[in-house]
């Protein structure tokens, strides 16, 4: 479970890298790497959302 938590989190943070580079150039990493609309775009972002869903299990293991 560990592995998959990690995974998750670095997903998670490929994903906001990426709406970051969309936010500040306008330019998109995940379709420029795989095209726009092709099945393996559409994989890697459905792989980012999911792992966003797990990261909100983080938010009870957060200490201060």
């Amino acid at each position: 479970m560990k592995t998959l938590k990690i995974i998750a989190l670095i997903l998670v943070i490929v994903g906001a890298l990426n709406w970051g580079l969309i936010g500040l150039f306008d330019f998109n990493l995940v379709t420029m790497l795989f095209g726009k609309g092709t099945l393996f775009t559409r994989i890697v972002y459905c792989l980012v959302g999911i792992s966003g869903l797990i990261a909100l299990t983080f938010f009870g293991k957060i200490d201060d």
